[in-house]
């Protein structure tokens, strides 16, 4: 039998080992239960079952061999002389199985049985080397599934033991240097230890050593030599150990002609070496030879090919560096291509991905510096988005990739103008500073860079702790350059910048003073020649002032802000004076008489004296300055002929200056492209002309704005990257002309523009939904023109189109789907309801994308708007009570529903079976990932987390899988109304809806239907009536004036008549008297008491009198609280939180007394604790709320309609605010008494957002809350409080939470005649 294998062994036919398993199984056959040679026929067919295994690879013959080891090793007890060999033979069926299937339980135990093979294999024993090395094989695998450096420490110390087993002249000698050598520089990789990589080096020549030449291995060994000493050059600079890298792989090489299998490896390994050589020395003949090798290994790589990728990327890459030495685009555009081939080659969680994504993100910035083209510029950002995905807190390259990224918004900030991409730049600066300390290289520019982009900031808000925070940084990097370093000279112009904008702001002359010295400072490392003398004012290293930088602008409704080209920075350096407007125009006069006609650099002494007039201007509003500064640009632009390089950069002065005067006052502009393109020129100026036609209606100006849109698009031929853009806005002036002259051929010019430019954008392009809304806009005004109806039809079939968009929704999306909505209910036109469907969809898909920090609610609301209480009519109109039901549950509280996202229940998931809890588990970690960046933040919720947005990427990853699962396929999707309806379980939900179009109320229940209930009033007199009752309770509290309390009165009366009054009348049709209804108010309605209407006349009763109301911001949250279910009693705590003389406020008397009330009542029931006075601060009642269920806070409540997230509870020392609430973790919150003012009141410009502090307590988690919709008299709640827990408490003697709404109601009840009418009214309960 043995025989038999060895001659397998040594012939490799396949027929001999087949030959031997039938043998194998023949003996086994006669080796019964109780055989002495049982164990070994079993282990026998098992090992030649694995040898079948490896060379067919059927993972049958695994399998078995596998089982046929297991019985081997039960026959082969502790003690037993070849256990040893048994648990060897199953561990490396069970290592070859995960190498596989990929399940870890086979590594785990194949490890354990290695280590149970190891222990009985001491000194030794012959076979302890290879135990030694299998160990360490199994346990590298794990760490490169795992990560623990603990188990990568263990696998090079067995792999030292292994060959220190393995002396010279060993026959496996050669393969433990291998083994230790890798795990070296794995380890080297992490850690950065030198000494790993030494040592490494040395395994490796001494592997060299023992395969000399004729050894089938020695081309082996020298790669890995090479491979090593390549990086240590990178890490310590010696050109001697590239040269000899060199050298090894060209050895190599020779090893490897025409058709051997590794050579590609040998010629991609030499062309590495080549490009480094080239990097480090700059001779080109290095950087052509690492071309050609590397074309050469991609040839021999075709498609399909396992490393196809790592050529393509190291072409893509050299020729990359080419075009930085040569210019030539054509390698660009090579590269770009080469890099997206390999990407695409790169799964999601492929080891060199973010190589990947930061090669190509490099080579299209480049592109994009070259070319202009802003999608290029968006690709970069989203590219270095998903490398910094990759690149986790630890990382080694994380400080890289957060300083890409920053670096990328803050350019597309220069580009468009959009804060929250300069915002976004400056927390990424940040965050990568942190992880440069003193001392890192790479500190200096990292500060720089930051300080950059607050100046940046500065200029836009004007904040003046933005600017001095940039002045200390620019200090900081200043003295991290001393003389001599290379960058000192841009670290003294943007420090002298900084100064002088601090000037400019506050006219201390110390600071001009100073700003003058450090620019004298910067010229004299700049002498003429220099290339950064001409810009040695601007912040040359990352970005430049605004001032400084080229016009243009951008499609539709973006504008140009008025910008210079370089000024001398000779002649402002000259004076102080020279930074004043006058001054300025004087020097520049001169400068003007010093380049008479045909001086080259006349063209920019006119810019510059343009520009100084611009800049007095916009100081003090002469227009003679602005009129005369448009003549100098015209007369720049005449000296800059066609193909003149600054004819763009002209053109732009010019029509930015047109704009400024056309639009005189507008305060806020956005930047547009700054492109040197002609086109991009012609187009800004007719841009310009067409805003002074809108602001004085000179119909010249918009006939010339037309002819230079024509003209810009004349030199966008058909395949020109802005070609797009440039159809579109001629089409929008035509559009403009029809409409001001009536001439149908300008519409139809525009429709047909329109439609270019629509096939231009095809579904994936980011602006497709503006072409398919100007297309259809201008159809429709042909239509109510002209009343084509064709032309309606096709203009609701473009919009349709736009639930087909497959891009990230931008707001741009949302802004054209609101305008189909607009446009499709004003035409009474079929397709309102899906309108509203998709502009709902696309802004559940816009604010996914969003973290879900305060900053985002402007975002939110904007986009929102009234699109919710819109919909919610049109469903209704339609017939369509369900869907009005699903739509205004989708478009309401949006912010609360993203943010709710990362606390959703996953205990159905995690208990439907094995893939479901993995895939729960990977959801609750990246939540607590996120949760964690969200924890860490030490800045307001205002600032941007960029954490989570890396995070939120695997996060929709795993969405996405688990809605794979049975079951589970609308996972964290908008909710179905078969889900909705199940808030009517307890009683039916009422939704009160104000819109526009109609206000009506549908009551949901839970076993039917809808019931729709038409409101006899309009929105106008509901926001009237919630603007009146506004201002009555404003004051209550603290008067019980009667004219006061009969206009109260006369508001509830109103209520009722016109809106509780009709959803009465069907309630009792439906529901008994005495039941419980939850209303679900919307809009202006959140702002009335719905409870409390009535007709208040004697005999007559009020909505009370029929029904137990509670509230709910919206139907989810209902049925959240009510999945919760109630906790074991014994097992919940009890906090009473007050707070009678907090930082700040008035006192308030009775809050002591009334916190006695509640003890008294709650303590004989649950375990009861208070906190008061000195020990209510914030962090106290932080640290109390994450360990009580129950909670009881009287103290002031601190509404901010203005801005919300700031509404707060008053502390001793300080407020707790809603911002810090949903971020605090509690165990199992059960109910909360909101003892204090206004805490149902929130954000003034959408209070549909329920954006106010009982919300907050119920978003984290509390079941049940009691609110307040306006003053508490501190004098009579007490009261209302005894009362409350009394009835709180039911039959068996148990506080229930379930009770809230009942309790208030019969305490309400009790005190109708003890206390005054706006305190009975005052509270309403939230909840289940």
């Amino acid at each position: 039998m043995t025989d038999s294998v060895e001659q397998f062994e040594q012939q490799d036919v396949l027929s001999d080992l087949n030959e031997t398993i039938e043998l194998d199984r023949a003996a086994l056959a006669l080796c019964p239960q109780g055989h002495p040679d049982l164990s070994m026929s079993l282990s026998n067919l098992g090992i030649s079952l694995h040898d079948r295994f490896e060379q067919r690879g059927e993972l049958s013959d695994l399998v078995e061999s596998i089982e046929l080891n297991r019985a081997a090793l039960a026959l082969r007890p502790s003690g037993h002389p070849r256990r040893a060999m048994s648990l060897s033979n199953l561990a490396n069926t069970l290592y070859d199985k995960f190498k596989q299937q990929g399940a870890l339980s086979d590594l785990d135990e194949a490890i354990e049985l290695n280590r149970a093979a190891l222990a009985l294999r001491p000194s030794g024993h012959p076979r302890r080397a290879m135990s030694l090395s299998n160990l360490a094989n199994t346990l590298h695998d794990k760490f490169k599934q795992q990560g623990a450096l603990s188990d990568l420490d263990e696998v090079i110390e067995l792999n030292r033991a292994a060959l220190a087993l393995r002396p010279s002249g060993h026959p496996c000698r050669s393969m433990s240097l291998n083994n230790l050598t890798s795990s070296l520089l794995i380890r080297f990789e992490r850690q950065g230890v030198l000494s790993d990589l030494d040592d490494a080096i040395e395994c490796d020549r001494a592997a060299l050593a023992l395969r000399p030449l004729g050894h089938p291995d020695r081309s082996t060994s020298l790669n890995n030599l090479a491979t090593s000493l390549r990086v240590r050059f990178k890490q310590r600079g010696a050109l001697s150990d590239l040269d000899d890298a060199i050298e090894l792989h060209r050895a190599a090489l020779a090893l490897h002609p025409l058709g051997h299998p590794h050579r590609a490896v040998s010629l991609s390994n030499l062309a590495n070496n080549f490009h480094n050589r080239f990097e480090k020395q700059g001779a080109l003949p290095d950087l052509d030879q690492a071309i050609e090798l590397n074309q050469a290994a991609l040839a021999l790589r075709p498609v399909g090919h396992p490393d196809r990728f790592i050529s393509l990327n190291n072409l893509a890459n050299s020729l990359h560096t080419r075009f930085k030495q040569h210019g030539a685009l054509s390698d660009l555009d090579d590269a770009i291509e080469l890099h997206r081939t390999a990407l695409a080659l790169h799964h999601l969680v492929h080891s060199d991905r973010s190589m990947s994504l930061d090669n190509l993100a490099d080579s299209l910035r480049a592109r994009f510096e070259q070319r202009g083209t802003l999608s290029d510029l968006d690709e970069v950002i989203e590219l270095h988005r998903a490398a910094l995905a990759l690149h986790p807190l630890g990382h080694p390259h994380r400080a890289v990739s957060l300083s890409n990224l920053a670096n990328n918004f803050h350019n597309r900030f220069e580009k468009q103008g959009a804060l929250p991409d300069l915002d976004q730049a400056i927390e990424l600066n940040r965050a990568a500073i942190t992880l440069r300390p003193l001392g890192h290289s790479d500190r200096s520019m990292s500060l720089n860079k930051l300080a950059v982009s607050l100046n940046a900031r500065f200029e836009q808000q004007s904040v003046s702790s933005d600017l001095d925070e940039a002045i200390e940084l620019h200090r900081a990097a200043l003295v991290l350059r001393p003389q001599g370093h290379p960058d000192r000279s841009i670290s003294l112009s943007n420090l002298a910048s900084s100064f002088r904008a601090r000037f400019n702001q506050r006219g201390a002359l110390s600071d001009l003073d100073e700003a003058i010295e450090l620019h004298r400072a910067a010229l004299e490392l700049q002498p003429f020649g220099h290339p950064d003398r001409s810009v040695s004012d601007s912040s040359t290293e990352d970005c430049c002032p605004t001032w400084m930088m080229p016009l243009s602008s951008i499609e539709l409704h973006l504008r140009t802000v008025p910008l210079a080209i370089p000024i001398d920075p000779f002649l402002l350096t000259t004076l102080p004076t020279a930074f004043e407007p006058d001054s300025s125009n004087r020097l520049h006069r001169v400068a003007l008489t010093l380049h008479p006609l045909g001086h080259p650099d006349r063209s920019m002494s006119l810019n510059n004296l343009a520009n100084s007039l611009l800049t007095r201007f916009e100081q003090r509003g002469v227009l003679s300055d602005l009129d005369e500064a448009i003549e100098l640009y015209r007369a720049a632009l005449a000296l800059c002929p066609l193909d003149h390089f600054d004819r763009s950069t002209s053109l732009n002065n010019l029509a930015s200056s047109l704009n400024t005067r056309s639009n005189l006052n507008a305060k806020s502009k956005q930047q547009g492209l700054h492109s040197r393109s002609a086109p991009t020129s012609l187009d800004s100026l007719a841009s310009s002309l067409r805003d002074r036609f809108k602001q004085q209606g000179a119909l010249p100006d918009l006939d010339e704005a037309t002819e230079l849109h024509r003209a810009a698009l004349a030199l966008c031929p058909l395949g020109h990257p802005g070609r797009s853009m440039f159809l579109s806005n001629l089409a929008s002036g035509l559009r403009s002309r029809f409409l001001q002259q009536g001439a149908l051929s300008d519409v139809d010019e525009a429709i047909e523009l329109h439609r270019a430019a629509l096939a231009l954008r095809p579904p994936s392009h980011f602006l497709r939904s503006v072409s398919l809304d100007n297309l259809a806009n201008s159809l429709l005004t042909r239509f109510e023109q002209h009343g084509v109806l064709l032309d309606s039809e096709e203009a609701f079939e473009l919009y349709l189109q736009l639930s087909e968009i497959s891009h990230a929704v931008s707001r741009k999306d949302l802004y054209a789907a609101k305008s189909w909505v607009t446009s499709a209910e004003e035409l009474n036109h079929h397709s309102a309801l899906v309108a509203y469907q998709t502009a709902l969809g696309l802004l559940d898909r816009h604010v996914a994308v969003l973290s879900s920090f305060s900053r985002h609610f402007d975002v939110i609301r904007e986009a929102a708007s009234s699109i919710a209480m819109d919909a919610f009519s049109c469903s209704v109109r339609h017939g369509a009570l369900t869907t009005a039901v699903e739509l205004v549950e989708q478009g309401r509280a949006v912010f609360w529903t993203q943010l709710a996202r990362f606390r959703t229940p996953l205990d159905e998931l995690s208990a439907s079976g094995g893939t479901g809890e993995a895939l729960a588990e990977e959801f609750k970690q990246l939540s607590i990932r996120i949760r964690k960046a969200l924890d860490a933040l030490d800045v307001s919720l205002e600032e941007q987390s960029s954490q989570i947005r890396k995070l939120i990427i695997q996060w929709d990853s795993v969405i996405s899988r688990i809605r794979m699962l049975p079951d589970f396929s609308r996972f964290l999707l908008p909710p179905l109304f078969s889900d909705l309806q199940k808030a009517g379980e307890d009683g039916p939900v009422v939704i009160v809806n104000a819109s526009r179009y109609s206000c009506d109320a549908l009551i949901v229940l839970s076993s039917q239907d809808p019931a729709h209930v038409s409101l006899d009033i309009t929105q106008a007199e509901v926001s009237e009536l919630t603007s009146t009752f506004q201002f009555l309770t404003s004051h209550a509290g603290t008067s019980d004036h009667k004219t006061e309390l009969y206009k109260i009165v006369g508001v509830l009366r109103t209520l009722w008549r016109r809106i509780v009054a009709p959803i009465l009348e069907i309630l009792r049709k439906l529901i008994p008297r005495g039941s419980r209804i939850w209303w679900c108010p919307i809009a202006e309605f959140t702002l009335l008491p719905l409870h409390a209407a009535g007709p208040y006349e004697p005999k007559s009763h009020n909505f009370s009198h029929f029904y137990i109301s509670s509230y709910t911001p919206t139907l989810a949250s209902l049925i959240r609280a009510r999945r919760q279910g109630s906790r074991d009693a014994s097992a919940q705590h009890f906090v009473a939180i007050g707070q009678a003389r907090p930082d700040g406020a008035t006192e308030l008397r009775c809050v002591a007394a009334e916190l006695d009330i509640v003890a008294q009542r709650v303590a004989p029931f649950l375990s009861f604790a208070s906190l008061t006075d000195s020990d209510a601060t914030v962090q106290g009642a932080f640290d109390t709320l994450s360990q009580k269920q129950w909670l009881h806070l009287a103290c002031h409540g601190m509404p901010n309609r203005e801005e919300p997230f700031e509404s707060s509870f008053a502390m001793y020392d300080g407020s707790l605010m809603i911002r810090d609430i949903i971020r605090t973790r509690l165990q199992d919150p059960e109910f909360a008494f909101l003892s204090a003012c206004h805490t149902t009141v929130g954000d003034k410009k959408n209070p549909d957002e329920a954006i106010h502090l009982a919300a907050a307590m119920q978003f984290s988690g509390f079941r049940s809350v009691i609110g307040s919709m306006w003053s508490v008299d501190d004098d009579v709640v007490g009261q209302i409080v005894s009362l409350f827990y009394e009835n709180l408490v039911d039959d068996s003697g148990r506080l229930d939470c379930k009770r809230a709404a009942v309790a208030l109601h019969k305490a309400v009840k009790t005190l109708r005649k003890q206390i005054p009418f706006e305190q009975q009214i005052v509270f309403i309960h939230i909840g289940v």
